[in-house]
């Protein structure tokens, strides 16, 4: 479950990482209540679960009541990589001195959380060379461990203790609600030298939801996304036409903006996760076929705990029960990823080597088929 970004605050304030005074409403009405209170300027913030919102023009300062009535329902419009705004985030403007990154994700292959922290915040992580990554196990970050991260980045002083009590928050947050990423970008130095989280993203194990009642409060599920929780996958419907589908959110998240950045539109984020079978991949693969706006299905997908023959295995059924009616573009690797290809050779299956070469194909193909 990817909280959005005010739930992911709620959770922040809860463990004590500071986060600007900030109010979420739905509709204009709120909205201004909430405005009067705030007081001018303030960031127009809409809420949804994918990245991106503020090139899409869906962050947007407001420094006056005129401003407000203009951009309030223009953001509430706002379309990004398939998704609409939710809801918006009134926030105070902050005195921003410099920009951080912080992050820490769940690494199922070593089976420990590592941190990602950079000087340079604000931006996708990927695109930053200076990165400090650390392998902390599956406990809390020790203070050495967070006090030489701190030191590393270059950070002095206040700055310094502020990052270090963040970053052990944080790791507290991943641990007990049992998180698969939680993530400030940016994580902002103020002109006092206190740090503040201008952003948060947080995404919870779905699997681990039965033993997290108190965050159920931070979920809103169509009829498919609750149908998919209960057969043990992980399922959000976007407004575009290519279904995305994979193992792991963080790859399945890479993969959604991936194909946006390629001019693709994502109909869905589908994580048949680490414990997927046949069967479930199956009932992925109905659930998607209910969705009519679907023409293609890309598929990233690691083989590693999973085995992609799972994977191909369940595809070759779906076409058999005739489940499947639109071009599936995949790239498989890992276990047993020669004999997949080999399994679905002659379907609608259409297997390549990386992942951007099957994004290609999907967009190219989808466009064709309008």
């Amino acid at each position: 479950m990817r909280l959005l970004e005010y739930q992911a605050k709620t959770l922040f304030a809860e463990y004590k990482i500071p986060i600007p005074k900030g109010l979420t409403s739905t509709n204009i009405e709120q909205g201004r209540k909430d405005a009067a209170v705030l007081g001018f300027p303030f960031v127009i913030k809409a809420q949804m679960a994918v990245g991106g919102r503020g090139k899409a023009g869906a962050i947007q300062k407001c420094q006056n009541a005129d401003e407000f009535e203009l951009k309030y329902p223009e953001i509430m419009q706002k379309v990004v990589k398939g998704e609409k705004t939710k809801a918006i985030l009134l926030e105070k403007m902050a005195d921003i001195k410099k920009e951080l990154y912080l992050s820490l994700f769940l690494n199922r292959g070593k089976r420990c959380y590592t941190i990602i922290a950079s000087a340079e915040g604000g931006v996708e992580i990927e695109s930053v060379k200076n990165q400090i990554i650390r392998e902390v196990g599956l406990g809390d970050v020790d203070t050495k461990t967070a006090q030489e991260v701190a030191q590393l980045m270059g950070l002095k002083d206040k700055t310094a203790t502020d990052f270090v009590d963040i970053l052990q928050k944080l790791s507290k947050i991943t641990t007990e609600k049992e998180a698969e990423l939680a993530e400030i970008n940016p994580l902002a130095i103020l002109g006092d030298g206190s740090v503040v989280a201008l952003d948060g993203k947080v995404i919870i194990d779905d699997n681990a939801m039965f033993r997290h009642d108190e965050l159920r409060r931070f979920q809103e599920v169509s009829d498919l996304e609750e149908r998919a929780e209960k057969s043990g996958f992980s399922l959000v419907e976007l407004d575009g036409n290519i279904a995305v589908v994979g193992n792991g959110a963080g790859l399945v998240m890479s993969s959604l903006d991936m194909l946006s950045d390629h001019g693709g539109k994502p109909a869905c984020f589908l994580d048949v996760g680490g414990g997927a079978t046949t069967d479930t991949v199956y009932e992925a693969l109905t659930l998607i076929s209910k969705m009519k706006k679907v023409k293609g299905i890309l598929v990233n997908l690691y083989g590693g705990i999973v085995k992609t023959t799972t994977v191909a295995t369940a595809f070759i059924k779906a076409y058999e029960d005739k489940i499947l009616d639109v071009p599936v573009f995949a790239r498989m690797s890992g276990a047993e990823a020669d004999k997949s290809k080999e399994m679905l050779k002659g379907s609608r299956t259409k297997m390549f080597d990386t992942v951007e070469e099957a994004i290609n194909g999907a967009v190219i193909e989808v466009n064709k088929i309008g």
